[in-house]
């Protein structure tokens, strides 16, 4: 009888084993098959949308008149858009890929700068056609080039998890058509940078990401890292760290640098080059507030100039629970300077600075003349909307959507019960941007 029950709990185990192992198996072949969808989703959209990129700039040669031309143009900008938006759901992060990239981004910008100018004062110039004609040939490459793919990968039943796991497992040197045909696309356009970039008026895509090319020092150690994190942190000596170094294709060199006590956990990245901190977080338990915000901003205030962040003026501060964030730019001769911000945590418990974010400070900071502008304030400020109450004035530089510095007229004020901030171009009167700044978050207590 024992016998009996002993073969019948263990047929039962077996069998459950067995159940639970193939219900495991479906539910991993459901997630491989709700990926490898998305892939071929991302992908037959990407070829989709170079098919139309190619026939709308073709369009556009055919087109003279402002009417036609504009919209046409901002549907280039459009569907550049959604191209990068498709390949950015590809698994290509480790196949290079970024002459493709710069390339829907170099159409992108050209395509939303003629199409926002007013092209009755300021027609197409005959290398703006010329450049026109350029991207309609080399549209057609791309496109030609991600046809054949699309055929191979459709006639051969061709599987994106399979890019997905020789590129994860350095193994994308095997034969791999798609990878293969990829790597074409990447070479065909790693040729037009100096061939026919030269003749355009694209805004330089380079811009998008610096890497702190302009940094200045010597290169530090990874003991040296691990003094600057102790020293932002507190945390004592007798504390092992842990220090990694960017990998081989991080286009800039830096250290990841943690540390814990058992009660809080330090880390930071630290360029290798000048040993500047990227960013810095503390995790504690922060306990309720026994300093205010005003002195909190103090405490973040005397934290940048004894760090050595010169010329940084405060120009934001919120309380959310029990942490100050405040956000800092640099003020040249009065005039703010957006792109060179910095962001600084504070823990009201005791005015510790708990987090700190100075990527793009470090990118954008450089030595710089703030240029004159061409029109007054005045002039720029009948440009806004007459019904806007301005409660605040002030000259600064911005990025604007074409990736350019530009130095503005900021106006901030109210319409009805919201605050605006509005940047005039001090060279056109144009309105570069426009922000509605964020009321502080209501809190929703639960109904019982």
């Amino acid at each position: 009888m024992l016998r009996v029950i002993l073969i019948t709990v263990l047929v039962l185990g077996v069998a459950g084993t067995a159940f639970w192992g193939y219900q495991e198996h479906q539910e991993k072949n459901a997630i491989l098959i709700n990926a490898e969808n998305n892939y071929q989703r991302a992908f037959h959209e990407l070829t989709y949308q170079v098919d139309l990129l190619h026939d709308k700039i073709g369009s556009t040669l055919a087109m003279n008149s402002r009417k036609s031309l504009s919209p046409a143009l901002a549907d280039v900008w459009r569907l550049t858009s959604q191209a990068h938006s498709d390949v950015g759901q590809l698994p290509l992060t480790l196949l290079p890929f970024n002459k493709t990239e710069e390339f829907l981004s170099n159409i992108g910008d050209f395509s939303y700068r003629v199409a926002v100018r007013d092209l009755d004062k300021n027609p197409l110039t005959d290398k703006e056609y010329k450049s026109l004609e350029n991207l309609y040939e080399q549209s057609a490459d791309i496109q030609n080039q991600l046809r054949k793919v699309q055929h191979l990968v459709m006639e051969n039943n061709l599987r994106w998890m399979d890019v997905e796991l020789a590129l994860a497992s350095g193994n994308e040197q095997a034969d791999n058509t798609i990878i293969d045909g990829f790597k074409t696309v990447e070479k065909n356009v790693s040729g037009y940078d100096e061939a026919n970039f030269g003749t355009t008026t694209f805004v330089n895509t380079e811009k998008k990401d610096q890497n702190f090319k302009k940094l200045k020092g010597k290169e530090i150690s990874k003991e040296e890292a691990v003094k600057i994190l102790r020293r932002y942190s507190g945390i004592p000596k007798s504390k092992d760290a842990k220090v990694s170094k960017s990998g081989k294709g991080a286009d800039y060199k830096f250290y990841s640098v943690s540390i814990g006590n058992g009660n809080t956990e330090a880390s930071m990245d630290i360029t290798q080059k000048g040993g500047y901190p990227i960013w810095y977080i503390n995790n504690r338990k922060i306990k309720e507030p026994k300093i205010s915000l005003n002195k909190a901003a103090e405490k973040a205030t005397t934290f940048l100039k004894e760090n050595d962040f010169q010329k940084l003026e405060m120009f934001e501060s919120a309380q959310y629970d029990n942490i100050g964030i405040f956000t800092y730019v640099t003020v040249l001769d009065g005039v703010r300077i957006y792109p060179d911000s910095v962001k600084i945590k504070v823990a009201l418990d005791n005015g510790q600075i708990v987090g700190f974010a100075a990527e793009e400070y470090l990118k954008n900071n450089h030595e710089r003349e703030v240029p004159k502008a061409s029109i007054t304030k005045a002039e720029a400020k009948e440009t806004t909307n007459p019904k806007l109450k301005i409660m605040e004035e002030r000259q600064a530089v911005i990025v604007n959507d074409l990736n350019e510095e530009v130095l503005c007229y900021e106006f901030m004020g109210m319409l009805g019960k919201d605050t605006y901030r509005i940047f005039i171009n001090a060279d056109t009167g144009e309105e570069e941007k426009v922000e509605r700044l964020k009321k502080a978050e209501p809190i929703y207590e639960e109904v019982v």
